[in-house]
């Protein structure tokens, strides 16, 4: 062999190595499709909310079920806020059990408590006549000190939903993307509260380009299949007697879904808004939730 031959081989050998070291993340192997998220405690839909999930062809309601708070420490964690049943989703909608549990509760493990919201979920789908779930999702802002503890959390979760062939997924919010991948079948990247509340007046902290530029460096090489959730909601607070109404305009949405779909496209194909709601629909064109649904 040349000497010429034999250091194109070592370089094409070489380019194949750094190749098949990295894992590419799989979005394909989700399905392609419309998606919302429900957050208040009692399910029930206006005409426009239904009118919303029919237009946009809503495939999936992530529905909040209830939060996991810490109790005292001869508690733990309990459950808080539990949603009520007075109406449905309409028919081929798929709900998606969600439950938000706060980062405190993954300071350290707690026996039994994967187990015991896996039962409560299927006690409440049981009780509503909830029949088209496939999928249990989990929300919580784990920390570098709690990550350990959330994942194994997790891996319990998913061994208890493996018998009854339900998916897991997870949130993930910007700062968890410099982590490693979760235990899950997907994730949900969390394009929103990205920035800091206190410094309201630089810049909007429901979302803003400029949080979430420093992060688009590590989609493309995060190993784990993702959906996107974008902001449509409106934040009120009271801040020194003064009434602050926090929106995001289409227009920063559209900009970071674009900057997003730039680094890694197929991040186009599961979309999510945050959350339903007639006033949230109202808010924004038609135009715009066309563009944040577009694939």
């Amino acid at each position: 062999m040349t000497i010429k031959r034999y250091i194109v081989w070592t370089c094409l050998l070489g380019l194949l190595m750094i190749s098949c070291g990295k894992q590419r993340p799989q979005d394909e192997s989700l399905e392609q499709c419309n998606s919302v998220y429900y957050w208040r405690t009692d399910l029930r839909l206006d005409s426009t909310e239904r009118a919303f999930l029919k237009q946009y062809n809503i495939k999936k309601v992530y529905c909040r079920y209830f939060d996991v708070v810490m109790g005292d420490s001869s508690i733990g964690p309990r459950p808080n806020a539990t949603i009520s049943f007075s109406d449905s989703l309409p028919d081929g909608i798929e709900i998606i059990p969600t439950i938000y549990i706060t980062e405190d509760c993954m300071h350290k493990p707690h026996k039994d408590l994967a187990e015991k919201i896996v039962q409560r979920i299927r006690q409440m789908n049981e009780t509503n006549n909830i029949n088209n779930v496939h999928e249990i999702q989990i929300d919580c802002d784990y920390t570098s000190k709690s990550r350990a503890t959330y994942y194994q959390f997790l891996e319990t979760i998913k061994s208890q939903l493996s018998t009854i062939h339900y998916q897991l997924s997870t949130t993930i919010r910007l700062h968890q993307l410099s982590m490693p991948v979760p235990p899950v079948d997907y994730g949900t990247l969390m394009v929103y509260n990205t920035g800091d509340p206190r410094k309201w007046q630089e810049r909007n902290p429901i979302l803003d380009y400029r949080d979430v530029y420093p992060y688009l460096k590590h989609l493309d090489q995060y190993a784990l299949p993702l959906a996107v959730a974008y902001p449509v909601y409106l934040w009120i607070r009271n801040i020194q007697n003064v009434r602050i109404e926090h929106s995001v305009d289409a227009a920063e949405i559209l900009k970071v879904k674009h900057a997003i779909e730039k680094e890694r496209p197929n991040l186009s194909s599961s979309i999510i808004t945050y959350h339903l709601e007639t006033d949230n629909i109202n808010r924004y064109k038609t135009e715009t939730y066309e563009e944040i649904y577009r694939h």
